[in-house]
């Protein structure tokens, strides 16, 4: 893919996370990998109003290569996650409020509740809090990064990954639902959890 294709590709869905409000403000970054280097969106933009010139190419030491501006503060967080994982292409970044709200409550989301979910996911673990940009942040979150596309961040935020940006934002609204109706649950007195051969026929489904 040209690399205007994949500026393309960040501004439109970052326009849609807008949309979805799961990107408020100037929160969370966006990246995709291009060849040896990778795209991500500049420090200070936002993912809802991102233009070309918010968009940079680094390399997988994090250095700028191409653009003007400079890049995301926490681009060693999608560094990493490339280098663990060369299945993925794109990851995203976000504080969307339900994920956010189990993220600041430091509550992981892995209790089987609805087939999709654990079909999908399995569970949506919970990465330990550290400082945003720092080393210890990405130290602490690419304990999940082999296993898991979607991680919630301990009063941060959420990210998420996949091969296609299509499928790293419908993992993040399948997700962000999920919390939901996690959270509505807990008003009606809690989910009626699945058991554990519901939970294997669900998992059977994958074979």
């Amino acid at each position: 893919m040209e690399l205007q294709e994949l500026k393309n590709e960040l501004i439109k869905y970052g326009k849609l996370s807008g949309e979805k409000n799961f990107t408020p403000g100037i929160s969370g970054n966006m990246s995709a990998r291009f060849g040896d280097k990778i795209l991500i969106t500049t420090s200070g933009s936002a993912n809802g109003y991102l233009e070309d010139d918010e968009l940079v190419l680094i390399d997988f030491d994090g250095n700028l290569i191409e653009g003007s501006q400079k890049p995301s503060s926490e681009k060693m967080l999608h560094v990493e996650y490339y280098k663990q994982r060369p299945d993925i292409n794109y990851i995203l970044h976000m504080h969307s409020p339900y994920l956010s709200t189990f993220a600041a409550c430091k509550k992981a989301l892995d209790e089987p509740i609805m087939p999709e979910n654990i079909f999908y996911f399995g569970e949506i673990p919970l990465a330990e809090y550290g400082l945003p940009s720092s080393a210890d942040l990405v130290l602490k979150t690419s304990k999940y990064f082999k296993n898991y596309n979607v991680i919630l961040m301990a009063n941060h935020g959420m990210i998420t990954a996949g091969k296609t940006i299509q499928e790293a934002y419908l993992n993040l609204e399948l997700a962000e639902s999920y919390a939901q109706v996690v959270l509505q649950t807990k008003l009606l007195g809690g989910a009626s959890l699945l058991n554990e051969k519901e939970v294997l026929e669900i998992n059977s489904l994958k074979k």
